[in-house]
């Protein structure tokens, strides 16, 4: 099939041309859009999941190379893959949490989200106690010189890593799945920042980058995970990954290791003689939004 330019007289080209001419202009309005942290190469590379190895350590060595040279900083990129036998879990008690958000500031650091305009993976909600936990009358913005205010408790919200989550199920072109230990990630080169997953999560867990993230350069984590926190562009969205670059090393993440009065709990649903079981077994447990059939693997609970 040939068909007439209309801004050329005379000259024909093929349809596979047309189309390849269009296929590398909209490459390259969204190359633009994620500015100088997506080279084409990484743009055009194949889906994480699709990856031999080999491609696999061409990919983490162009990143590293990138994220070096834009960070002046040597950069790790992880794959490290699940850990046999493992199915992470959260549980956070809501008697002994104070609101101090340490947590959240504790996770912006580790996970390399963006000072400017601000990312916040987890969010503190403060609540009335004689209303309980009420959504509709929460505070997000609250102030108080010191937490915990009288006559309030707090429930911070980060992504509920769902055993049937809604997230996954809506993306159309398959960038978040759920791993083999539960860890719900998104691949961010085969994110389209098209917001399904946002629109589905009914707990507020995901974030779009509506502007170029800025991270000071003294301050960037770079000790990453291909799938958790390695620097992210604008227009993608981005979430918590149970801090997936310490937890297949066998540590906590970050929020549970600065929260000051131990608020929070982690470890693995399948031993059974893990911190997690004990408290299924032992606590008065809830998970948020039951109704959904979401299956959440972030659990509250009551100390007393």
């Amino acid at each position: 099939m040939k068909t007439e330019k209309k801004n050329q007289p005379g000259e024909t080209f093929t349809r596979r041309e047309f189309l390849k001419t269009a296929a590398i202009a909209s490459t390259a309005a969204v190359l633009a859009g994620c500015g100088s942290m997506m080279p084409k190469e990484e743009f055009l590379q194949k889906h994480f999941k699709t990856l031999t190895k080999p491609e696999l350590d061409e990919v983490i060595q162009r990143l590293e190379a990138g994220y070096a040279k834009k960070f002046g900083k040597k950069f790790t990129v992880s794959a490290a893959e699940p850990i046999a036998g493992t199915e992470f879990a959260y549980a956070l008690d809501i008697s002994r949490c104070i609101g101090c958000r340490r947590c959240v500031y504790g996770c912006v650091e580790e996970n390399n989200q963006s000072r400017d305009p601000q990312v916040h993976w987890i969010q503190v909600l403060e609540m009335e106690e004689d209303k309980g936990v009420d959504f509709m009358h929460s505070n997000l913005y609250y102030n108080h010189e010191e937490a915990p205010a009288d006559e309030r408790f707090y429930l911070p919200v980060a992504c509920q890593q769902c055993k049937n989550p809604p997230c996954v199920k809506t993306c159309p072109v398959k960038a978040t799945w759920q791993e083999p230990d539960g860890i719900v990630v998104v691949d961010y080169n085969w994110c389209i920042g098209c917001r399904c997953c946002m629109a589905a999560c009914p707990y507020g867990a995901r974030h779009f980058n509506w502007g170029e993230p800025k991270i000071p350069a003294e301050s960037i984590n770079s000790n990453t995970h291909y799938l958790g926190n390695r620097p992210r562009c604008k227009s993608v969205v981005e979430k918590c990954t149970f801090c997936i670059q310490r937890v297949r090393e066998g540590r906590y993440p970050k929020c549970v290791e600065v929260c000051p009065v131990g608020a929070r709990k982690f470890g693995n649903l399948l031993d059974p003689d893990s911190e997690i079981r004990y408290i299924l077994r032992n606590k008065r447990v809830l998970v948020l939004k039951e109704d959904l059939n979401t299956q959440p693997k972030f659990f509250y609970f009551f100390a007393t």
